[in-house]
This record gives structure tokens, sequence and C-alpha cells, in this order.
């Protein structure tokens, strides 16, 4: 899935909804303003109308970039194809071993926004000047958090509507078949971006640059898909490996999707004969508390420690290595 298009949308972002045309704001060090008394707004509202604003100028910059669009296109036209060639049936059951797969790929879907796409758009916008510009807003960066947050839900949510509509037109694909289904599908898509999406503001924030987080970020994501029971059933894997998978989101989120999508049958093909939901939500109630408690700090620092000069020093580097000046 590419990030370049939204991460030069969002930049443009910042500026638009600080009322600067063109997107473009001075290269300076401005001085941190973002003490609680300048915050603004009674109850400390004008953050989160501000955020808000950006936004939804971020989503409309996202539906307007063609590139972008095509990129999040991709990974579900991806989807629909892979599991159009499949055409065993789950182990035990008569139940299409493609529904199984089609399940699995909107959990990674959910994953691979909140924890590849956010950091790859925060640290291209770190390099950018955005970071540091938001120092001289009040509130600019509960603004943009607020902001960041609606753009990866949206992104996310429309991902998965988009790629499970597909797929029950057309490739038979799988959709609740009752009210709780309904109901287990969100709960789970929501605790699972909180699961990921505080990890990945946490990885954003202490990544060197695009180039690097994409490299670092890209090759374990594709290992958990392989290994977390997102595209097959984990119970074929050997122990250690289901394991190692168990600790991480991914197989969490994929086994709550299979729960929501697919019939109880299914269940024979999961590692302990049942859906396990009060873990699935333990599990990623866990990382969510953990990614809050490591992306606060991680973000405030790189936060203070933004100036003038940092910037123009990674920017003359990544002259020096070839890149575009950003």
């Amino acid at each position: 899935m590419t990030t370049t298009g939204t991460a030069a949308a969002t930049a443009g972002a910042t500026a638009e909804a600080a009322g600067e045309p063109g997107g473009t704001a001075p290269d300076r060090t401005p001085p941190d303003r973002t003490a609680p008394g300048r915050r603004g707004g009674p109850g400390g509202l004008r953050p989160w109308r501000a955020g808000l604003r950006r936004g939804v100028i971020e989503l409309r910059h996202l539906v307007q970039n063609r590139k972008e669009l095509t990129g999040h296109l991709s990974n579900i036209v991806v989807g629909l194809l892979v599991t159009s060639f499949i055409h065993d049936d789950v182990p035990g059951t008569h139940i299409p071993m493609a529904h199984l797969t089609l399940a699995g790929f909107a959990g990674y879907l959910l994953f691979q926004i909140g924890l590849l796409n956010l950091p790859q758009i925060l640290v291209t916008e770190r390099e950018e000047g955005t970071l540091l510009r938001l120092r001289a807003t009040p509130g600019g960066i509960p603004a943009y958090l607020i902001a960041k947050s609606l753009l990866i839900v949206v992104m996310a949510l429309g991902t998965l509507a988009l790629l499970l509509g597909a797929g029950a037109v057309l490739v038979d694909g799988p959709l609740p078949h009752s009210a709780g289904g309904w109901l287990t599908l969100l709960w789970v898509a929501a605790l699972g971006l909180l699961a990921v999406v505080p990890l990945g503001a946490a990885l954003g924030a202490v990544l060197p640059n695009p180039r690097e987080a994409l490299a670092l970020i890209m090759l374990p994501s594709m290992a958990l898909l392989i290994t977390s029971g997102a595209m097959f059933p984990l119970s074929r894997m050997p122990v250690l490996v289901q394991d190692i998978a168990s600790v991480f989101p991914l197989r969490w989120i994929a086994q709550g999707l299979r729960s929501a999508l697919l019939p109880d049958a299914a269940r024979a093909a999961e590692t302990a004969g049942s859906w396990q939901l009060p873990t699935v939500a333990l599990v990623l109630a866990a990382w969510a508390v953990l990614g809050f408690l490591l992306a606060i700090p991680l973000l405030r620092r790189a936060t203070r420690r933004e100036s003038g000069s940092r910037l123009s020093a990674r920017q003359t580097r990544a002259r020096a290595n070839g890149a575009p000046a950003l």
C-alpha cells in the first residue's frame, strides 16, 4: 500500500488547516506554544475542532489523490484475486477456505494501515518539517493527533467495508449472519485499530527516514501475515510458530474477524477449537495500553527535539544520498 501520496497530501493539509494557501510554511524553529494555557477554547474544544477540520481536509486530499487511492484499491484487488483461486474447504468442514482467507486478509489490512502506513506518514511529515511547524500553533500537536486518528480510522473502516462488500458480490465472500456477528465485527475492528495505531505512532516517532521505515516494517509484517493464521489455518503451523504468532496482535485480529464472518463450524480449524473471544479482547487491549504508553512519550520527545537545524541537516543528508528534497 502506498503512503507517499498520503504524506504529501497531509503535509498540505497542515497549512491549509491553518489558513495558509498552497500548504507551504517558512522553515524556522518556532517557540513551543502548546502550553496548557495557550490551547484555547472553552473546555479545550479548540484542538478538537482544529483536529477534526484538519482530518476532514486530509481525507479530502486523500480522495482527490488518484495515485494513493489506486494503492489502497490494489490491496483489495490482491485479496480478491488470491481468494478467487482458492477452492479447497477448511479442514474438517464444508466451509470454503477462501472465506477463511478473506477474513484473515481483512485483519491484515487493518494491521497494515495502523502499523505500516501510519509510521511512514509520520516519518515523512517529520522530514518535511510538519511537526516543527506545529510547535508554532497553540494546541497544534493534539489537533494533529486527532486528525491522524480520524484519517486512519476512516481509511481502515473504508478499506474493510470495500473488501468485504466486493468479496460478497464478486467471490461470494463471507458477511456476518446475525446482529451478534456485526457487533463482533465492529468491536474487533475497533479494538484491533486501538492495538496497532499507537504502535504505529511510536514507530513513526523513532524511525529515521521514510525509506528505512518501509524496509524495517515491511518484512516483519509479511512474516506475520504468513505465520499468524491470516491466510490459512494457524493449526497447520509448528507449535513454536503458533506460540510466537500468539504474542502479536495480528493473530487475534484475524481470529476475531473470522468469528464474526464465519459460521461456528469453522472453529474446528482454530488451535483451541474455539474463537477465544475473551482472549482476543484481552490481548488486543493489552497491546493498546502498551502502545499508548510508548507512543505518548516518544511523540513528545520527537516533537521537542525538532529544530530548524535538525531539519536542515536531514534534508542535506537526503540530497547527498540522491533523494529528492522534501
